[in-house]
């Protein structure tokens, strides 16, 4: 039975992590995340943090590396509350962070 970081890590091989700079107020990980779902793109992690001022916020998603992702990326530009979208690799280690933590 594989350990939880090598399941882990296999299951991120294929997988980037967008971080979205996204203005803070109620509905707007709904928006994001109904975006997602009503294209059947699947999200297989979600961080979001308020930033230090309250009127921004952070979003980590983790997503699979397809040939979708792309346009996936220029439609959640498009929404409103939506400020940067930034693409990360697998250099971006949030969720194997996070994943520490709960061992």
């Amino acid at each position: 039975m594989p350990t939880q970081s090598t399941s882990l890590t296999q299951s991120t091989a294929n997988q980037v992590t967008l971080e979205l700079s996204v203005r803070n107020h109620p509905g707007v990980m709904s928006h994001v995340c109904g975006l997602f779902a009503r294209r059947a793109f699947n999200v297989e992690g979600i961080l979001c943090m308020p930033l230090a001022d309250g009127e921004e916020s952070r979003i980590w998603l983790l997503v699979k590396d397809d040939q979708r992702l792309q346009q996936m990326i220029s439609q959640v530009e498009k929404l409103e509350d939506v400020l940067q979208v930034r693409r990360h690799g697998e250099e971006m280690r949030i969720f194997e962070q996070v994943a520490e933590f709960y061992r």
